[in-house]
């Protein structure tokens, strides 16, 4: 019996591949050069899976030209390359990863405010440059994290892993927003207690970005949002790229409506809002917040063990679209 056909659409540690190809006729990328939507679908032709990352998009106009697909799997958390309703119509099961890059994601997301906060990479640069001749009283003199408020935005698993590093690792008044409000026991657990989204932002001193991308999460902050924000305040997003409106942000840091950002997502990325390179008081990383390497396995290989359990035993471990099971 011939094995199913699956496309690895971007580069994979080898262990993977080879764990796959007990169950399947792999065709791998590991030059790692993105495909364009007509390259992907060119690829795609005959396949029955494909596992893809967060730059690969699955819509209905892929999914029309390419009818053998059954399952793709998503090597990340987030799934916005992924136009769900269109997958489900079309039978298509479609997996994420989950919980494996939580603490991992937490950790960065931490390490990302701590640079903001205490101007590091901005002096950085200036001692890199040789500019560093004196000492100075207020030379890069930041802000306090500890005993400060920490704003959350966003209270899954990677925002309760912030709120309880900040509360219990550095004395931090958490407060959050979420669409839906944590039990009693979980809010202890953290620390922290719920606001509205207004008092969030007026309230925070540090406001930290984890809400899922979708239409209606776009531009969630915008100039609207920054302007209620303290100006001694800090944003970090490492949720998804659109959740904030770039050229906004650009401009309210040039004009120090807010203290500094931290950015590890943007709209368009690979591509970065040209303003945000312009200003010095951001911090800037390429979507690196799940990037250690035990991490990035754990990811891998359960994008792998939910293409595996599709074909061994019609499941999947983390299915986003169980109902594409029944419309197929």
């Amino acid at each position: 019996m011939s094995k199913p056909k699956l496309l690895i659409a971007r580069a994979i540690f080898p262990e993977v591949i080879q764990k796959l190809e007990q169950y399947f006729e792999v065709e791998t990328n590991q030059p790692d050069e993105p495909f364009s939507g007509t390259q992907l679908i060119q690829k795609l032709q005959g396949k029955s899976a494909a596992l893809t990352t967060g730059g690969d998009r699955i819509d209905a106009e892929v999914l029309a030209a390419c009818s053998s697909l059954k399952v793709c799997a998503n090597m990340a958390v987030g799934y916005n390359n992924f136009d769900l309703d269109a997958m489900t119509a079309a039978g298509v099961l479609a997996t994420n990863t989950p919980d494996v890059l939580t603490e991992t994601t937490a950790d960065f997301g931490f390490a990302l405010l701590m640079a903001t906060a205490r101007r590091i990479t901005e002096s950085e640069h200036f001692l890199r440059a040789g500019k560093w001749g004196k000492w100075s009283f207020d030379m890069f003199a930041g802000s306090d994290i500890h005993g400060s408020t920490l704003g959350i935005l966003g209270m899954g698993r990677i925002g309760q892993g912030i709120a309880k590093r900040g509360a219990l690792g550095f004395g931090m008044k958490v407060i959050y927003h979420n669409r839906s409000r944590l039990d009693a026991a979980q809010e202890a657990e953290c620390k922290a207690s719920y606001v509205s989204k207004e008092e969030l932002l007026r309230s925070a001193d540090h406001l930290v970005l984890v809400l899922p991308y979708s239409p209606a999460s776009h531009h969630s902050i915008g100039a609207t949002e920054l302007a209620l924000m303290k100006p001694t305040a800090t944003l970090i997003n490492i949720a998804r790229g659109g959740i904030v409106d770039d050229a906004a942000l650009a401009q309210a840091l040039r004009d120090r409506r807010i203290a500094a950002a931290g950015l590890d997502v943007f709209e368009g990325e690979p591509r970065v809002h040209a303003d945000l390179l312009t200003v010095p008081n951001v911090v800037l990383t390429p979507h690196i917040a799940s990037a250690s390497v035990p991490t990035r396995k754990a990811m891998a290989h359960l994008a792998a063990d939910n293409l595996i359990a599709f074909f061994k035993d019609n499941k999947a471990l983390t299915p986003l679209n169980p109902a594409a099971l029944a419309a197929k």
